[in-house]
């Protein structure tokens, strides 16, 4: 059985990513590309899927782990009663292969620990041809995959495993490195974990040492956007919503999806929390992958794409995985890509006009292309659609869509008046008036006089706490007044923000999820923006104690089970996170007791 969802931390090359529990055990892992089969799938079955644990053999051990300061090598400190060592995981940036790299340093007594290797080809199922070389490399090879194990430890097999028992000292390390390729290519060559160890450290501190600083906030910032580069898929410069498929959103239900591809919805959020950062790199990839992947016929613009682009991402149900905790079924691929959402072309429209804002891209860069989906957004916006949370029922006409439709053709006249950009200006702000009157005739309720989640119903939606932010209408409006006051009315739940009621909205699927963590960060972007400075920062210190102990965030949180749930860890949250810091930073002058502990953190 895996480990709870909190108990996990990451590793990655920037290329694909391992959740590592605190046992020791890397129970999640697809090589060589985030969305690739796993060879680790533990997380979603039993050991015999695929796992790697290194762990002391005394199972009455003390864990505490930590990552070496802004960076992602994770330290996992065990303590026995004969000793104690650290176990420290990373997988170093690519140059050829892939790594995984692990290494057991002894740093009191001496400690007997023990290797376990279960390799699981396609996700789980497909055991390996596995061969020990002359050199001691261990090597697995199963179709077109190869993986080498390169080691010290004298290794054996039993079971179909690979198992090992070895003791390190006091001033001693043991590497272990396992390293992916083709199985056509060579083996790989011998590596030099200690150097790869301190590349990897250089790279990320530098990394980390560019970030604006957020005051007392400063250190889950960094973990949160550390978290985030680890997400780009660096040769594309997309963005993987999460690292993993099919987390369950509710313990043992089905509302399991595969997040390992990029959301067109992100994109403009993301793009805010890298250049407030000071990440324009990052910012200017993320824009290119974006410009790149909605090329093509506006018609057939979708809600999400793969690593590069990819459009085809059928979902399929794998029938041999048991499911987190028995939560079935277990998806590979996302049906949703096929959907119809609206609110992609306001995101793309306003990613774009941020970007220039920003001074990421010539002025004229992709103005063709924003126009011609302005010219296919004239004839659907009238259109009902899945919605941005991406229901599987019927389609309606959901109010935040329609806001997005408003703000397409709002932020494209914006661009053409700032930077003498070419387009039918006046139809645009013809049809931008005319959004605007439809979803104020029709996305409100008479009677509570709040903005409501579809034309014609009473429920509520978080998505709704956008419309200020977005400047559809003034945070000073009675109507988005009476919204946020309802949303807390309807939506809170120990004090964090649902999407909606899952048991009331026509979404296709049976109810019950977590309280959504994006969502309670935009409820306190709203409280900053009515200047309850107070409330925003109890509620978003709350939100921060919900963070495991090594800073990562999944997308929801079970209030009830005090557990988090979801896809982990989640780029979503972690970019309203570093948003929610910079419009808290903003908002107003510390106090003087504030200044003093900012400064100490900032140090």
């Amino acid at each position: 059985m895996s480990s709870p969802i909190e108990d996990y931390a990451l590793i990655g090359d920037c290329e694909t990513a391992a959740l590592v529990d605190r046992t020791g055990s890397i129970d999640w892992l697809c090589w060589p590309r985030f969305d690739s089969d796993a060879c680790f799938a533990a997380l979603l079955g039993g050991r015999e899927n695929g796992r790697w644990r290194i762990a002391p053999r005394d199972p009455s051990v003390r864990v505490t782990r930590q990552y070496r300061d802004s960076t992602l090598i994770l330290e996992t400190r065990f303590e026995t009663a004969d000793g104690a060592v650290v176990l420290t995981d990373f997988m170093p940036l690519r140059n050829g292969s892939s790594e995984v790299v692990r290494l057991v340093t002894g740093v009191r007594g001496r400690v007997t620990m023990t290797l376990e290797l279960v390799l699981r080809f396609g996700t789980g199922a497909i055991v390996p041809w596995v061969s020990h070389l002359e050199d001691g490399t261990l090597r697995a090879i199963a179709g077109p995959e190869m993986v080498v194990l390169q080691t010290p430890v004298v290794l054996e097999g039993r079971d179909l495993t690979t198992v090992a028992e070895f003791t390190v000292a006091a001033g001693e390390t043991v590497p272990c490195v396992l390293a992916w390729a083709p199985s056509h290519h060579p083996t790989p060559p011998p590596f030099d974990a200690l150097a790869a160890l301190a590349e990897t450290e250089s790279f990320w501190r530098e990394w980390a040492s560019s970030c604006r600083p957020a005051g007392r906030w400063s250190s889950m910032v960094v973990r949160s956007l550390v978290t985030l580069k680890a997400l780009i898929y660096a040769p594309t410069g997309g963005i993987v919503a999460a690292p993993t498929t099919s987390l369950p959103e509710c313990l043992g239900g089905t509302r399991n999806w595969d997040y390992r591809f990029c959301w067109v919805r992100d994109s403009t959020l993301t793009l805010f929390a890298l250049m407030n950062a000071g990440y324009f790199h990052e910012a200017q990839a993320w824009r290119d992958w974006l410009v790149r992947a909605v090329a093509g016929s506006p018609e057939q613009i979708q809600i999400m794409y793969g690593l590069g682009g990819e459009r085809r991402l059928t979902e399929w149900e794998v029938p041999w995985l048991a499911g987190y905790e028995g939560s079935r079924p277990v998806r590979i691929g996302n049906a949703a890509y096929s959907q119809l959402q609206l609110d992609v072309f306001g995101e793309v429209m306003a990613t774009f006009h941020h970007a220039r804002h920003g001074g990421l891209a010539p002025e004229s860069s992709g103005w063709d292309l924003q126009k011609r989906l302005l010219q296919h957004l004239e004839t659907v916006w009238r259109e009902p659609d899945e919605g941005i949370w991406e229901v599987r029922g019927p389609r309606q006409h959901f109010t935040f869509s329609k806001v997005m439709c408003w703000l397409a053709f709002d932020r494209a006249i914006r661009s053409a008046d700032e930077y003498g950009l070419p387009g039918p200006v006046g139809r645009w702000t013809a049809l931008r008036d005319e959004i605007h009157a439809d979803v104020c005739a029709h996305g409100l309720d008479p009677r509570r006089g709040c903005f409501v989640q579809a034309y014609g119903s009473g429920e509520l939606d978080a998505s709704l706490l956008l419309l200020p932010k977005v400047g559809f209408l003034p945070i000073e409006d009675r109507r988005i007044a009476a919204t946020i006051a309802a949303i807390e009315e309807d939506l809170l739940a120990h004090g964090f923000v649902l999407r909606y009621r899952t048991h009331r909205t026509r979404d296709g699927l049976p109810p019950g999820e977590g309280v959504f963590l994006a969502c309670s960060f935009w409820l306190v972007d709203a409280y900053v923006l009515q200047g309850r400075h107070a409330e925003a920062r109890a509620l978003f210190d709350r939100l921060l104690d919900l963070a495991n102990d090594v800073g990562l965030l999944a997308e929801e949180y079970d209030v009830h089970a005090r557990r988090q749930v979801g896809n982990f860890p989640q780029a979503f949250t972690h970019v309203a996170l570093v948003n929610s810091a910079y419009n808290l930073l903003a908002a107003r002058p510390p106090a003087p007791a504030e200044q003093q502990e900012e400064a100490t953190a900032a140090s």
